[in-house]
């Protein structure tokens, strides 16, 4: 049998997306753990083999037999990552694929990471766990996430997306009482996420995190 590979998807109402559906044929009705990612800077445009190049969409291509959905979405050029149009993706999504909505995971690089913990801030209630990598944030939002478990990463020689980026999100998370980990590499530079990406820890991680609903 063929491996699974990644779909390209387009959407008129949010971004167009890279779609990988785990071989699920033995059990039609199971319900999947899904992580989504957001990929750097570099990567925007309107080719979706761009998304390709870093990050869980270069895992997939490497992993056919990856455990989860995976859904990768493209950042036009010169945007930014909108939470309400990645909102509208993740409605969609889940509207079309068999996704566990207790196990949602969300990560991204740089640009991508920096979407992370904004997204993850703005809409808690949909995620199980985020790891946001070489990014930041604003730290008054570090409230916002105390109930959802994070790991950050960073290289501690980044000279594009400096350190205290994700020490100060880091910091405001513990303040508040936030379930935290942060993995620094200490020769590391801009690039924290090759190794983050291909450590089984991560998955396993996520893995071990549901969804809480706090009323």
């Amino acid at each position: 049998m063929m491996p699974s590979i990644q779909k390209q998807v387009f959407s008129n109402h949010s971004y167009n997306y890279l779609l990988f559906l785990p071989n699920n044929d033995v059990v039609t009705e199971q319900i999947l753990p899904t992580i989504i990612f957001l990929h750097g800077s570099g990567e925007r445009g309107s080719n979706l083999e761009d998304v390709k190049r870093h990050g869980i969409a270069k895992v997939v291509e490497e992993q056919p037999d990856f455990p989860f959905i995976a859904i990768s979405p493209q950042c036009p050029t010169g945007k930014f990552w909108l939470v309400n149009k990645l909102s509208v993706l993740l409605d969609e999504a889940l509207a079309n694929y068999p996704i566990d909505s207790d196990r949602i995971y969300l990560t991204g690089l740089s640009m991508g990471g920096y979407g992370a913990w904004h997204w993850g801030a703005t809409e808690s209630h949909r995620f199980a766990a985020i790891a946001p990598i070489c990014g930041g944030g604003e730290p008054e939002e570090a409230r916002s996430l105390k109930n959802i478990p994070v790991w950050a990463f960073h290289g501690a020689k980044d000279k594009i997306v400096p350190l205290n980026e994700s020490e100060d999100m880091v910091a405001a998370l513990k303040a508040c009482g936030g379930n935290v980990k942060f993995t620094v590499y200490p020769e590391a530079e801009h690039d924290s996420w090759t190794q983050t990406y291909h450590n089984p820890e991560l998955y396993e991680w996520f893995l071990q995190h549901q969804r809480r609903v706090i009323r």
